[in-house]
């Protein structure tokens, strides 16, 4: 016994599919701008030699050249403006050609006039009640820094660290040490070692400047 066969369906073709594409872009034509118009100077044709003159061209040539030079010659300097001009005054001969010995003389003669001679004057005397002078201490003085002259008593180091500090300089120092029982005594403990110097004053400063005056 055979079976039954099996019912069959029969569907119908699908139409076919077609896809709307977009339209293709065209690239864009760029006309190129003309060319620009260049404006050529055309010298104007030269005037037609004459028969008799043709064989001369030579010497208009060279009488045409010599003046151009002649004109560029005698033509003055392009300067721009505004630019500083640089001075000449070493250029032997760009001064001879601007000055003689005229007008040298003349600028020697103007410069003698408006000369001021000033009198010399006598060295001031310097006053006596100014205190001692530490210059004149440290001539008639020999001895080194550091040499002992005098007697002193101990202190600390202290105390002689802040008696200087109250002075801006050590010949200030030195000045009101003199004047106040210096070299002798050292009420302020300036002098701890007994040489005559105050604060670390030193008179050679002022005893080589005496040597180089005297030679």
């Amino acid at each position: 016994m055979q079976p039954a066969p099996l019912p069959t369906t029969v569907r119908p073709p699908l139409p076919p599919v077609t896809a709307a594409l977009p339209p293709r872009a065209q690239p864009a034509i760029v006309t190129p701008p003309p060319a620009a118009q260049v404006a050529v100077m055309v010298p104007p044709p030269a005037p037609p030699i004459a028969p008799d003159t043709q064989a001369d061209v030579t010497t208009i040539a060279a009488a045409a050249i010599a003046a151009a030079e002649a004109q560029q010659a005698t033509a003055p300097p392009l300067v721009r403006a505004g630019a500083a001009r640089i001075s000449d005054e070493q250029d032997f001969d760009a001064v001879a050609e601007r000055e003689t010995i005229e007008s040298d003389a003349e600028r020697l003669a103007r410069m003698q006039a408006e000369r001021v001679v000033i009198a010399p004057t006598a060295i001031p005397e310097r006053p006596a009640d100014i205190g001692p002078n530490i210059i004149d201490y440290a001539l008639a003085t020999t001895h080194g820094v550091g040499e002992r002259r005098h007697t002193r008593r101990p202190i600390s180091a202290d105390r002689h660290e802040r008696g200087c500090m109250a002075f801006r300089s050590a010949d200030l120092a030195q000045e009101w040490f003199l004047q106040n029982g210096g070299p002798g005594r050292d009420r302020q403990g300036l002098d701890p070692d007994g040489d005559g110097f105050a604060c670390d004053w030193n008179p050679n400063v002022y005893r080589a400047a005496a040597a180089a005056a005297r030679n």
